[in-house]
């Protein structure tokens, strides 16, 4: 039986997926959670074969969340599951340690089969996606925004959805200071000076939405 951890911030989604995973017979949902902190602990606490998790979490979010679990549990086994699948997101999921990423857009039949690739263990992408994404050479703004590392990501990504830099420092729990240096470095890697050109680049690649 493999024994899923499902994370999403909407309770009537996990209820769905959950019916969906366990008619397969296979496939067994032993927690869930609705923001990364609870997500973590149970991870941790009860060591599931596999974690699926949306990347638009409460907080830090579902990038942040697979990181920290991989820190913690370097074989953790995590798929991402979310409609947030623009080709730049899909990338940086699967370099921050990802096995999988399915689109809310794909077939039911397509989360049951990346379940079963991420438990054992190989890579997985739902049909929509182009089979040439791993491969695909970034444009130059694309470029950029892979050269950030995964803590001026995460800044980034909440600076650009509205968070001020007091907020970011407290989510991360980092210094006002640090988040502030991080901000610098950040608009200095992407080529841009003002806070709205960060919200514009960030919507443009799908790593930001509207009223998010």
């Amino acid at each position: 039986m493999i024994r899923v951890l499902l994370v999403d911030d909407h309770p009537v989604v996990r209820s769905g997926y959950q019916r969906l995973l366990e008619q397969a017979g296979d496939i067994a949902v032993v927690a869930e959670a609705g923001d990364a902190d609870t997500a973590y602990e149970a991870c941790v606490r009860l060591g599931p074969d596999v974690c699926i998790t949306d990347l638009s979490l409460p907080g830090t979010g579902g990038l942040a969340l697979m990181r920290r679990v991989l820190q913690s549990k370097p074989d953790a086994k995590v798929l991402i599951c979310s409609m947030h699948d623009a080709p730049q997101m899909v990338r940086r999921a699967l370099e921050a340690g990802a096995l999988g990423f399915v689109s809310k857009n794909a077939s039911p039949d397509s989360l049951l089969a990346a379940v079963r690739a991420t438990y054992e263990g190989r890579r997985y992408l739902s049909p929509n996606f182009s089979p040439s994404l791993m491969s695909h050479q970034p444009d130059a703004e694309a470029a950029r925004l892979s050269s950030l590392t995964p803590r001026e990501f995460e800044i980034f990504r909440l600076l650009a959805s509205g968070k001020s830099p007091a907020e970011c420092a407290a989510l991360l729990a980092l210094s006002s200071k640090t988040v502030a240096n991080n901000q610098t470095l950040i608009k200095e890697k992407l080529a841009v000076s003002t806070s709205a050109a960060l919200v514009h680049l960030g919507l443009r690649h799908g790593i930001i939405w509207p009223n998010a």
